[in-house]
């Protein structure tokens, strides 16, 4: 039930990023508040158990940010005609994409009465970059002058500063962030909760306070009610301090499930109100059973297969290539997914500048007869090994891919189940022996080339589980970073990816889409491209 996330620049194509985060709705200057909320109800919304405690710098997977995204608000937003408005922020400005200044909306407290102060960012963002804290989205900093001391990209290197350099106060509501080099779409990274604000007591040392974790105070629309009771539930309540968009229940419930048909199950025993994911292998008894509440919407997101560059098996491009062409994309769309995926053949997908169709070439291409030769050619020894999470509800996808590689590259294709996410991601990054191919997913922090091929293709970032490292790929990248065009950098990427089609660290399989259920006991259902429901717009039918 878990998804990636992760980074870099905006476009309106991708209309409904991160435009319906709960807490999203911003108070203009001198505006009323919102309207009270209409209904005493609690809402239930279905989740895995989240991968780590809830802090916002350490939470990449879909469960997690559905409960931050009620709890924190943040800075900006990208609204539904893709422009950038601002939310916490009262403006983020510059004059040459090097110093840009926040100044912070009035008004926002954290759950605990608290005031949001530049400090509350500031501490927040210092710790989240500190290398020895380990935080999932560290990286998301890596553009702000100082990171290199704080956090190292060695492996093994120990930091020489405990403070990013690039972050100064200037009052209580404004502070400056200086880049290590110009960036013209910074503000476009600030739409991330990592950038999150936190009150003093998430604060240990210089690091995070692990209790915390448990039950985090935010600054959001709802609050924390209780602690977080692992893989039973997590509840929040409507914060009625907060100053945008109130909500309009009073509450939401979080119950964890251990895989997708239990918790559909629920839904239509009327047990949980909100399914953000539907099983696979249900989907066309929910379209007859929900009907209207059966729904879709576009996805930041692409499935891929990852091979482990570090066992010496998987090692020759050849045979990844070989494997990649033995799986009929479109046949599993159709059959598994019922149309509600669409096969990829690029690294980038619709939506991103710099997308090209087709970019993949032949290696993503279905064509059995080749294939075949590939894999015979690059002495390939069996069996073919796919790892993936119960909990995602993968099976039917990997059984499809598994039954292609047996039947048309005439090797064994073994299924290697993790019943958590948690143990599946913590297996990948032990790098456990014969893991062999495994199951990978990926949502984009904001919709720009960067923000799929820094995360997934650098070397040394937390979330290349591959073990990919290219000096050139990473240079081009960086190039493309601090390009003085738009256009310019978006060559720069593109030759970027063309190197990563030759080396195939990974396979696209398919671009996602939500498709969610809902009771008959809620109405007025959003979900965004991140797979976040709008808790300000959710009613009680």
């Amino acid at each position: 039930m878990n998804t990636h996330m992760r980074g870099a620049a905006v476009a309106t194509a991708a209309a409904l990023l991160l435009g319906g985060l709960a807490g999203c709705g911003s108070t203009d200057k001198g505006s009323a508040p919102a309207a009270a909320p209409v209904s005493d109800a609690v809402v239930g919304v279905g989740i895995g158990e989240p991968k780590n405690g809830l802090i916002p710098s350490n939470t990449i997977e879909t469960q997690g940010l559905l409960v931050l995204s009620a709890l924190f608000t943040p800075l900006v937003k990208v609204d539904q005609g893709g422009k950038l408005e601002d939310v916490a922020a009262e403006s983020v400005t510059s004059k040459d994409n090097v110093v840009w200044t926040v100044k912070l909306r009035d008004g926002y407290t954290f759950h605990n009465g608290e005031k949001v102060t530049a400090d509350s960012y500031l501490e927040a963002w210092h710790r989240a970059a500190y290398k020895p804290n380990a935080q999932e989205v560290s990286y998301l900093f890596a553009k702000i002058a100082g990171f290199d001391e704080v956090n190292p990209a060695a492996e093994g290197a120990a930091p020489t500063a405990e403070r990013l350099k690039g972050l100064k106060k200037v009052d209580d509501r404004t502070f400056e962030v200086t880049l290590s080099a110009p960036y013209v779409n910074f503000k476009s990274v600030l739409v991330n909760l990592a950038f999150a604000p936190l009150p003093k007591v998430a604060f240990e040392g210089t690091g995070f306070s692990k209790a915390f974790g448990e039950a985090p105070i935010g600054d959001g629309p709802f609050k924390m009610k209780g602690t977080w009771e692992h893989d039973k539930a997590i509840e929040v309540e409507r914060y009625d301090a907060f100053p945008g968009d109130k909500p309009k229940v009073k509450g939401v419930r979080f119950p964890i499930y251990a895989t997708l048909d239990a918790q559909y199950d629920d839904l239509l025993a009327g047990k949980v109100d909100v399914a953000p994911v539907l099983p696979l292998a249900k989907m066309q008894d929910a379209k007859k059973v929900l009907g209207d509440r059966f729904q879709q919407s576009p996805r930041a997101g692409i499935g891929s297969l990852g091979f482990p560059l570090f066992d010496p098996k998987y090692a020759n491009p050849e045979a990844r290539k070989a494997i990649s062409m033995a799986i009929n994309r479109e046949k599993i769309v159709d059959t598994v997914f019922l149309g509600t995926r669409t096969a990829a053949h690029s690294f980038l997908q619709p939506g991103i500048p710099g997308y090209r169709e087709g970019s993949c070439g032949e290696a993503c291409e279905f064509d059995p007869v080749k294939a075949k030769e590939l894999f015979v050619k690059s002495g390939f020894a069996g069996p073919v090994e796919i790892t993936y999470n119960v909990d995602g509800g993968s099976k039917d996808w990997v059984d499809a891919v598994c039954r292609d590689i047996k039947e048309n590259l005439a090797v064994d294709c073994v299924e290697k189940p993790e019943a958590k996410y948690a143990d599946f991601l913590k297996k990948l990054t032990a790098k456990t022996p014969g893991m062999g191919v495994f199951r990978s997913a990926w949502t984009y922090d904001y919709p720009a080339p960067e923000s799929i091929l820094t995360p997934l293709y650098t070397c040394g970032s937390p979330s290349n589980s591959y073990g990919y490292c290219n000096k050139e790929v990473d240079k081009l990248i960086a190039d493309g970073d601090v390009a003085t065009s738009p256009d310019a950098a978006l060559k720069l990427y593109q030759q970027a990816e063309d190197i990563i089609v030759k080396e195939l660290p990974t396979v696209p399989l398919w671009y996602l889409r939500h498709v969610y259920g809902s009771s008959t006991k809620v109405k007025n259902l959003q979900v965004n491209d991140l797979g976040m429901v709008d808790f300000s717009k959710i009613e009680a039918a």
